[in-house]
């Protein structure tokens, strides 16, 4: 269900991207810094169709790895997982597309407030599958010490998914604040929740090795 829910929302995205192609300016918005103003533009083609390609890609690419992984027979003990985390992507993807569409055609939109409270709704959601992630090479917190060692992976990952939620909690608090102090807040919680997943597994992994 999920993924049939995927694809009608990628080809979805495909047809209001050519609906409103003839709308489009030359300059499409397509990045904003930190104080919420517009510094990157694309083409029409790319403004319309760059983000739905991508999806489609991943949607894709996604849909393969759990056949080419050498640790296929995993892929089982966390499918629900997997599907979360495809669709949570995708949905992004989409969501940024429809942002990028409603200022070309001259709506008015908050985009970095929407798009900073859809990256930390994104990492709560990763943060609920990480204790799920069974052991595997593309999907999850992937260091020497956790590919080295499935326990060292079990707990990088059970203490990952509790710090990517309050990260998310916190880019959620800080979008209250303005800007830019609301994207520093941001991007501290995202760095330092990533960092110190990275940093937990090499002395989960030395831990390991003395004992």
């Amino acid at each position: 269900m999920i993924d049939r829910l995927m694809v009608i929302l990628i080809l979805a995205a495909f047809v209001v991207g050519a609906l409103l192609y003839p709308q489009l300016p030359a300059k499409v918005p397509y990045h904003w810094n930190i104080r919420g103003e517009v510094d990157g533009y694309a083409n029409p083609f790319w403004g319309a169709f760059g983000l739905p390609l991508l999806a489609l890609g991943v949607y894709i690419l996604m849909g393969l790895l759990p056949r080419i992984d050498p640790k296929r027979e995993n892929y089982p003990r966390f499918r629900g997982a997997y599907r979360l985390i495809r669709s949570s992507i995708i949905s992004f993807l989409l969501l940024m597309q429809a942002l990028i569409l409603m200022v070309s055609v001259g709506r008015e939109v908050n985009v970095s407030l929407i798009i900073q409270l859809g990256v930390s709704l994104l990492f709560i959601l990763l943060g609920t599958t990480m204790p799920k992630l069974a052991f595997n090479y593309f999907v999850g917190i992937r260091t020497p010490w956790t590919l080295a060692d499935e326990e060292v992976w079990r707990k990088t990952h059970e203490l990952s998914g509790k710090l990517w939620i309050g990260a998310g909690f916190g880019g959620l608090l800080s979008a209250l604040l303005p800007p830019p102090a609301n994207f520093i807040g941001f991007m501290a919680f995202l760095i330092g929740a990533s960092l110190a997943s990275i940093v937990y597994s090499y002395l989960a992994y030395r831990d390991r090795v003395k004992s």
